[in-house]
């Protein structure tokens, strides 16, 4: 292959469809994981825009599915011999519980399980293409996770009402950080760097179960508060910058880059080994990783 490879899950809206249009700008091929085929033909129109010789392949999975993250795995490295690029962005703020089909809470799912079994998936290509990296979009709201009990809250499905909705969604976040340096811990930094980041507040479609959302994006976009186009750049800055090239298992704030801790909860080695203990016992039932 020519050209880099960038995997980009949610890449067909907000902060993934920026960041998957600067990467193709600067000549990457853009594998695309969708749901949507209609915003999948917008996103392969918008990036054909962006650059006259983009390359760009589109996956379909639900990654709010663990069996269907890893046969979406499976499908991109036998597709790619070589992968530079792994941006885990796909994200769900659910303002009411919603259990998927394999009886997991939906934005568990989507937010730290589909996105532990595609990393998990991909891993060899990643280290047999190396040197390659990983993305992983976390949030601030990983602060409103007041605690951590991994076996607990990886498979808390119970009801919870809008205001309650915050935290949970924090802790799916703070999930996101221990796990991206727990796996920092277990990989090579010399064949592959893994990082996480904080993207900021973005007037993207995250919180679209929210009634009345459309219309305080459309605002908020006016207005030109929340730019999506700040929080894409600290995704594609990790992603390119060779100022990270030996940088593995950080966490950094959409403000310059600034190096931020895991919150509390979640910041011991121990509880990001429990984490990933955990999520390899309960994925094991699915055969998963």
């Amino acid at each position: 292959m020519d050209r880099p490879v960038a995997v980009i899950t949610g890449a067909t809206s907000g902060l993934g469809r920026i960041a998957a249009l600067e990467l193709a700008r600067r000549g990457y091929r853009i594998g695309a994981v969708a749901r949507s085929r209609p915003k999948a033909e917008r996103l392969l129109s918008d990036l054909r825009a962006a650059s006259a010789d983009v390359q760009t392949d589109i996956f379909y999975a639900d990654l709010g599915l663990v069996s269907q993250a890893r046969r979406v795995g499976e499908e991109i490295a036998a597709h790619y011999p070589r992968l530079d690029v792994l941006v885990n962005n796909a994200g769900l703020h659910a303002f009411s519980q919603r259990t998927t089909t394999e009886g997991f809470a939906e934005m568990t799912a989507v937010n730290y399980l589909g996105p532990f079994v595609l990393t998990e998936t991909l891993t060899n290509t990643l280290v047999t293409s190396g040197p390659a990296r990983i993305v992983n979009v976390a949030s601030e709201a990983a602060k409103q996770a007041r605690t951590m009990s991994p076996g607990r809250d990886l498979r808390h499905t119970a009801p919870y009402t809008r205001r309650e909705s915050m935290a949970l969604y924090g802790r799916t976040k703070l999930m996101t950080i221990m796990w991206t340096q727990e796996l920092a811990r277990r990989l090579d930094a010399t064949k592959v760097t893994v990082n996480c980041c904080d993207p900021g507040f973005n007037a993207t479609g995250l919180g679209r179960d929210l009634p009345g959302s459309r219309l305080l994006q459309r605002v908020l976009n006016t207005l030109k508060v929340g730019d999506p186009r700040q929080g894409a750049g600290i995704i594609v800055r990790l992603a390119t910058d060779s100022a990270f090239t030996h940088t593995s298992g950080g966490y950094f704030s959409v403000r310059d880059a600034k190096p931020l801790h895991c919150p509390e909860p979640g910041r011991s080695e121990r509880v990001q080994r429990e984490l990933w203990a955990e999520t390899v016992a309960l994925l094991a039932g699915l055969g998963a990783p």
